[in-house]
């Protein structure tokens, strides 16, 4: 076989280990090297690249290189003739490494052994991402300017292929470390420190997510509508060595009868009319996590036959499948019905309930912790606030007064589309009372209880809207009647009139 067919010969096999590697720098250019080394007899040879933004080229694979050599064998741009080439992106050859300054103190020889050293760069899109270098005996003129145009095509063939590979892991590696920030935003997002209430009982909830947040015990969280059985059950996970795994989140309420044992526990391919491929459930996708099942007081009697046994075994099998499953999940569970009285009318399992009140959490309705009421409704001021882009400065004493007085049978999903409803009329970054929805117009704290059972008067309802106005301002000025004048661009005569016909005393809010 003569020199060019057995450098064709290489040429394809090195093509042939481009297509095979397609994820693994490394495993390709040692692969390359070790073609070269066994079919063209080169002595030692090494890969390397360029790191991304920088100026400095690592081997990435090598032959004939001891492991310290590959260790510290670190280029810069300029340095050497592999950081020359990497540079120009020109390639270089040395007939005689023993006559050259830039071998005296790199690259030792035996017995005064003439090694020629051949380095071409790895261009792709004209930018060179590395070099290729080898060492080979000295041979004729003719023979050694052979090998450094074989070199060349090599480091053609190369270029696209790690440049493919670099392009995807850069991407996987962008994708893990965007995934590892949400990981850690969702983590600080539901962290106990960022929840909501100063009051007993909200420190009562915190204690007890603290300890049970660390165990695989279930978890059944009993509330009213919208006091955040959710936020409870997600900051126990994020708390939990689970974190980092799934939290998947159905509400068994939202889902049909029919369609609740296909979305826990998956189904096979034909297993209904509509099943056309193999599907996983909830339980499958949250293996190593958690999962919330919101509403559990609202599943079917067939369905809790077959959650029990999850809980009980961690197994069970798809929908249409004989395959049994098992799955490492923690469980926790959510719901604002009554599970005593559906025991006793039989609409609830009992074995079913002392498997899920494993550890039992009670939120309080918001009436019960009005101490938080503001704390809240400030928390949303300022999300919203940023949300939709306006300065929100505070709530005034009048809409204080409502929010206190009501009695949200919402809870705290209703204070907060509350407070959005008002930061999204309000004008001058304040909520006032009449910002706040009707149901919380109570007569009592618009001062319209004064008005005539039959109607409200006009001046009547424009003086209780001036006085809320007024004092506001007042207070806003701790009572001096002329900054108030230069804040509401009025003068102080003018304001002076209007403070006293309305009844109102400066002195009161100083």
């Amino acid at each position: 076989m003569n020199q060019s067919e057995k450098e064709l010969k290489v040429l394809y096999k090195i093509s042939q280990a481009t297509s095979a590697r397609q994820h693994n720098i490394s495993e390709l250019l040692n692969e390359v090297l070790q073609i070269m080394e066994t079919d063209m007899g080169i002595l030692r040879g090494a890969l390397a690249l360029r790191k991304p933004n920088s100026d400095s080229l690592n081997i990435e694979a090598s032959s004939g290189l001891s492991s310290s050599e590959v260790h510290h064998e670190q280029y810069k741009l300029g340095e050497g003739v592999t950081g020359r080439v990497a540079k120009t992106g020109k390639p270089e050859m040395v007939p005689n490494i023993n006559h050259s300054p830039d071998f005296l103190n790199h690259t030792p020889t035996k017995n005064d052994q003439r090694m020629a050293f051949l380095c071409v760069p790895i261009v792709h899109q004209k930018e060179v991402i590395g070099t290729m270098s080898i060492d080979l005996p000295t041979c004729e003129k003719e023979e050694l300017k052979g090998y450094f145009l074989f070199l060349q095509h090599v480091a053609q063939i190369l270029a696209s292929a790690v440049s493919t590979i670099r392009e995807e892991i850069e991407e996987r590696s962008a994708l893990e470390s965007e995934n590892e920030m949400l990981r850690r935003q969702l983590g600080d997002r539901y962290s106990i420190a960022n929840m909501i209430g100063n009051s007993n009982s909200m420190r009562t909830i915190y204690e007890q997510i603290i300890q049970v947040a660390n165990s695989a015990a279930t978890v059944l969280v009993r509330g009213d509508s919208g006091t955040g059985k959710e936020l409870v059950a997600r900051a126990i996970h994020f708390n939990s060595p689970r974190k980092n795994n799934a939290f998947i989140s159905i509400n068994c309420a939202a889902l049909p009868e029919n369609l609740i044992e296909s979305e826990l526990f998956g189904h096979e391919k034909g297993a209904f009319t509509g099943a056309s491929q193999q599907r996983k459930g909830r339980f499958e996708l949250a293996n190593g996590g958690t999962i919330f099942l919101d509403e559990i007081g609202d599943i079917s009697p067939a369905v809790q036959v077959r959650l029990l046994r999850v809980l009980q075994e961690k197994t069970f099998e798809r929908v249409g499948g004989n395959e049994t499953i098992t799955v490492n999940v923690r469980v926790v569970a959510a719901t604002s019905r009554n599970l005593e009285e559906g025991i006793a009318n039989n609409s609830f399992r009992e074995d079913l309930y002392y498997r899920l009140n494993v550890f039992p959490i009670l939120l309080p309705s918001l009436r019960q912790r009005k101490s938080d009421i503001m704390l809240l409704a400030d928390h949303f001021l300022q999300k919203y606030g940023k949300m939709y882009n306006k300065n929100m400065k505070r709530i005034s004493t009048s809409a204080i007064n409502m929010m206190m007085a009501y009695h949200w049978p919402g809870n705290v999903r209703e204070l907060e589309n509350c407070i959005e409803r008002a930061v999204l009329m309000a004008s001058d970054g304040v909520i006032y009372g009449f910002n706040l929805p009707p149901s919380l117009q109570t007569s009592d704290e618009t001062h319209t209880n004064l008005l005539p059972e039959d109607g409200a008067e006009l001046k009547q309802m424009v003086d209780a809207y001036e006085r809320e106005i007024l004092i506001d301002a007042l207070k806003k000025h701790r009572g001096n009647a002329a900054a108030t004048a230069r804040y509401l661009q009025t003068t102080q005569r003018i304001l002076n009139y209007r403070i006293k016909n309305l009844g109102i005393h400066p002195k009161n809010y100083k």
